[in-house]
């Protein structure tokens, strides 16, 4: 097995268990949603095209998106100081609450599913996760 193999499994296992969260938590809201709101909670307010690349839909379509979530009370949008043109968008308090709410649904419906893990694999996945979190930042700080 090689590193690209494992790299590989890793991905894969990842997006199996987004699939998993979804289909137990049976959410119907979009999960470029909650990818938004984690995105604007990490860093702050953006400009809609930044956020757009950065949670990897259109423009066209954050626009949308934020739009929805504003109307929703968990965004705001305001205008850019520098640049009237352009909208920046931040996340409100009853955004960070709905956020909050679904990483508490999300863990709760998922956490049967590892209810047999020892406390040697418990270990392993908060090293791995701590790995992971610590290179994907990496990535996205320097983008």
């Amino acid at each position: 097995m090689t590193h690209d193999h494992d790299i590989e499994t890793l991905i894969v296992a990842a997006h199996a268990l987004t699939r998993v969260a979804a289909l137990e938590t049976r959410s119907e809201t979009p999960s470029a949603q909650w990818r938004t709101l984690t995105i604007l909670r990490d860093r702050g307010p953006l400009r809609v095209g930044e956020l757009a690349r950065l949670s990897r839909v259109t423009q066209p379509g954050m626009t949308r998106l934020a739009g929805q979530m504003a109307e929703l009370g968990l965004i705001d949008r305001s205008t850019d100081a520098s640049d009237s043109r352009v909208t920046v968008v931040s996340v409100t308090p009853l955004g960070l609450e709905a956020l909050d709410t679904w990483l508490l649904q999300l863990t709760a419906a998922l956490a049967p599913h590892f209810d047999d893990l020892t406390e040697a694999e418990w270990d392993a996945l908060r090293t791995t996760a701590a790995i992971l979190a610590r290179k994907t930042a990496a990535v996205e700080v320097a983008r």
